[in-house]
């Protein structure tokens, strides 16, 4: 059974001027324990698609099911990651990390257990005491992703999360989200709007066309996992990231109105 399934999911905004169409009969299956990202052009759906998957938004249209089950709202099965890390700045690293766990009714020492054993894994073990605001940003997305993971939710979707990390940092990152990753294979559904990043993480690249909101292609990266800094350099990488970069940016709905 897929972890993730869109259905002909299809996403109408209205407005006084008249009505969007954000996405229009999209299906995609993510299956168990695949890292799939999601890149295309600006207003292409690419956030709408997530938050439907994570229950903040309702399709006007078609479905969503997470292991069969057909996705009605947010729950702690799917834990959500955003670009903006939402961290309570009054709480520690670890009372961020334990705060589902505690909305969840888990008792204080399972909880903080938990706790402590998700931030050693994002590599924030000597900053379990410390604010927020004295974690540099990347430090800080390594907290919500230890928050997201410390619920066990069963798919981990995260929008744009390293987009506001200078380029060095967003590496780091990268690498250490794949060994995260690796540990338990956990199903990944990660937005971007970087070709590199979408081809350096992922089994897969699902790139979309707006106008409205459709899958225009999908892409396999046939690079094994670990990802490694020499496979940034290879020619193989080079040809993914060549054929990502084609996809998304010289689509013919892109290229209407230019001289010909």
């Amino acid at each position: 059974m897929p972890s993730i399934e869109f259905r002909e999911v299809s996403r109408d905004f209205g407005t006084k001027a008249g009505g969007f169409l954000a996405l229009e009969n999209v299906s995609l299956t993510i299956e168990d324990g695949e890292f799939v990202t999601v890149v295309g052009p600006s207003g292409c759906g690419k956030s709408t698609m997530l938050n439907i998957a994570a229950g903040l938004l309702e399709a006007t249209g078609g479905s969503v099911t997470v292991d069969g089950e057909e996705v009605r709202g947010p729950s702690p099965e799917r834990g959500v990651i955003f670009q903006q890390y939402a961290l309570f700045p009054w709480m520690t690293v670890t009372e961020n990390v334990e705060f589902g766990l505690k909305v969840a009714g888990v008792d204080r020492t399972e909880r903080r257990t938990t706790a402590r054993r998700m931030i050693d894994m994002v590599g924030l073990g000597d900053f379990a005491d410390a604010l927020p605001k004295t974690l540099s940003g990347g430090m800080k997305q390594r907290c919500a992703i230890a928050r997201a993971y410390a619920v066990d939710p069963k798919v981990l979707l995260m929008d744009e999360p390293f987009g506001a990390l200078d380029a060095l940092t967003r590496i780091g990152m990268q690498d250490s989200l794949l060994e995260t990753w690796s540990r338990d294979r956990r199903t990944v559904m990660f937005i971007t709007h970087d070709v590199d990043e979408a081809v350096y993480l992922a089994g897969r690249v699902v790139v979309m066309a707006a106008r409205p909101g459709r899958i225009h292609r999908i892409i396999p990266v046939d690079l094994p996992y670990p990802r490694t800094e020499e496979m940034r350099l290879s020619a193989e990488f080079a040809s993914l990231r060549r054929q990502v970069w084609n996809a998304v940016y010289h689509q013919p709905s892109m290229l209407e109105g230019t001289s010909s």
